[in-house]
């Protein structure tokens, strides 16, 4: 297989997708007109604002947990050593800020990655998010999930190649390719193997995503493409109400009946010479109420976006009523079933994303946690009255409908486990304290009584 591959025919490769990847991406900076003009081209980057608000949403409160495979104290005490790997994991590599980075650049582009290795010098897990512009996959006939072969293709100077691969060039910039297969690892440099051996890990250590599932599609669609018309005609639409309001405040001076005029200037003061059946008046563009009509039309545009990112004026705190609980929810619904969509696909990437964790964690530090259940739990989108959920949680709890577990999840809790066993411990030791204030009470009352029946005697005696 490795033999028959030419690392040149990647740019033969997904043309039309590398391309939907930089236009959308130009797009996103605020390259929005189609064409370059002199005249005043404004660009108000509605569609920057609303991916940057709906990635927010999405990846708030993202946090994982591990469910042991039986209910023994061996297999809870493993499930609790591999979420602490796994969040170890998490905070070496700063992942909370590389989700974002990554959820962003899956809606800009449409594709999102992640790459699980083994670092070998620092003798860590590293995770990594590649760009999707050099990543390149192959699957299996008709079924999208067997990926069985992906090529990542990036360039690297003179200093980082020796950095990373140890290998010297005299050019300025080489460019490398990883191909991997379950089985075997080959290396590129330019079109020269620099190294071929088997695959060290035993799987391809790539988490490739889409941003929305396009149906019958392994590549994703962008947020951008629903947003470009109406981007474009809102900013030629302020851009035409400001060269209109612009010449409204240097209004143009108009002269009717006058064969040739010199230096008619509109100025503070100024007198102009005509002749005596001519007319001379200033024109007046906002006359008649016209601005209006832009300015309502404007609006138009603006509800259009907002129906068409399904991100209402709600979600960026625009609301002229008080709102909360269900009725918040209700103005919220299109933004809460798009998120819902978008975690629908990352739960399964981030859960493949921790079963890779988990397996070099096995090869590398030799400890089996391959059969640990990870969950991907997500927090709320909306917010959240603590009091009242907490008291809906106490009733559902008391009543037998939720558990302990249920309930702490519901709340955010990371690891509801742990927390019951430090409940439990309190619950304890609180229970313990009672039974000694108790009979620290008990033999108190009783001296109290044999002082009481001393005295009681000694006045029957006198």
């Amino acid at each position: 297989m490795t033999t028959t591959f030419i690392p040149q025919s990647l740019t033969q490769l997904d043309r039309s997708r590398i391309s939907d990847y930089k236009a959308n991406l130009d797009f996103y900076n605020g390259e929005q007109w189609p064409e370059k003009s002199k005249n005043r081209q404004l660009v108000f980057n509605y569609a920057k604002i609303a991916i940057d608000k709906l990635t927010s949403y999405l990846t708030e409160g993202l946090n994982f947990a591990c469910e042991p495979v039986e209910a023994t104290d061996k297999a809870k005490e493993l499930a609790r050593s591999a979420e602490k790997v796994i969040y170890d994991v998490y905070l070496a590599n700063n992942l909370q800020e590389l989700d974002y980075e990554t959820e962003v650049d899956a809606a800009i582009l449409g594709d999102g990655c992640y790459k699980v290795t083994w670092d070998a010098v620092e003798k860590r897990i590293r995770v990594t998010s590649p760009d999707v512009n050099g990543l390149y996959a192959w699957w299996l006939g008709d079924d999208l999930s067997k990926v069985w072969r992906v090529a990542s293709r990036y360039t690297l100077t003179q200093e980082e190649l020796d950095q990373l691969y140890q290998k010297t060039t005299a050019k300025k910039v080489v460019t490398i390719t990883e191909l991997w297969t379950a089985k075997q690892f080959t290396l590129y440099m330019d079109s020269d193997t620099i190294e071929d051996k088997p695959n060290p890990y035993g799987f391809i250590p790539f988490v490739i995503f889409p941003n929305l599932r396009q149906p019958k599609h392994f590549w994703g669609t962008s947020d951008i493409p629903s947003l470009r018309q109406s981007q474009r005609e809102l900013n030629r639409a302020l851009s035409q109400l400001s060269r209109i309001l612009e010449v409204s405040g240097n209004p143009i001076a108009v002269l009717e009946g006058v064969e040739s005029a010199e230096e008619i200037k509109v100025t503070p003061g100024a007198v102009w010479t005509i002749p005596e059946d001519a007319k001379a008046y200033l024109l007046d563009l906002l006359a008649g109420g016209g601005i209006r009509l832009h300015v309502d039309y404007i609006d138009m545009i603006y509800r259009c976006m907002h129906d068409i990112s399904e991100s209402p004026r709600a979600a960026y705190g625009g609301i002229e009523r008080e709102l909360s609980g269900v009725a918040l929810e209700v103005e919220l619904q299109s933004l809460l079933q798009k998120v819902r969509r978008k975690r629908t696909i990352r739960t399964a990437a981030y859960a493949k994303r921790c079963q890779m964790i988990l397996a070099l964690h096995k090869v590398f530090a030799k400890q089996d946690f391959t059969t640990i259940d990870t969950r991907i739990i997500w927090g709320a989108v909306l917010p959240q009255d603590r009091a009242r959920l907490a008291q809906n949680e106490q009733i559902l709890v008391q009543s037998g409908v939720h558990s302990r577990r249920t309930a702490m999840d519901e709340l955010g809790i990371r690891d509801p486990d742990a927390e019951f066993v430090r409940w439990l411990d309190e619950r304890r030791q609180i229970l313990e304290m009672n039974q000694q204030l108790k009979a620290s009470s008990t033999r108190g009352g009783a001296r109290e009584r044999a002082t009481a029946a001393d005295m009681e005697n000694a006045s029957l005696t006198e």
